[in-house]
């Protein structure tokens, strides 16, 4: 979520963020919101973000593989709860 250069706030899908730890990824979004998060929308500044994280673990089991996904949800930055509920009711992120 950020201030648009015409006034008023938007927001825009972030670029996709990959790492091997919770911890990275936070560091990642954390230091995306100098504006390199927004995927090329191009807000004067980023306020915020809800990240959707997506945990994938793997296991092989004699010639398989099976995997896990899990996900979790979470917010970046200065954002009211106001503004959280409305990033959860994004059209296709719907919490």
């Amino acid at each position: 979520m950020g201030k648009l250069w015409g006034g008023g706030m938007g927001v825009y899908p972030s670029r996709v963020l990959y790492a091997d730890t919770l911890e990275d990824l936070k560091a990642q979004a954390i230091d995306g919101l100098d504006g390199s998060l927004d995927s090329g929308m191009g807000f004067e500044y980023l306020q915020g973000a809800r990240l959707e994280i997506e945990t994938i673990k793997s296991q092989k089991i004699g010639k398989s593989f099976f995997f896990n996904s899990s996900y979790k949800v979470l917010f970046f930055g200065e954002l009211t709860q106001k503004e959280k509920m409305f990033l959860g009711k994004v059209e296709g992120h719907n919490l």
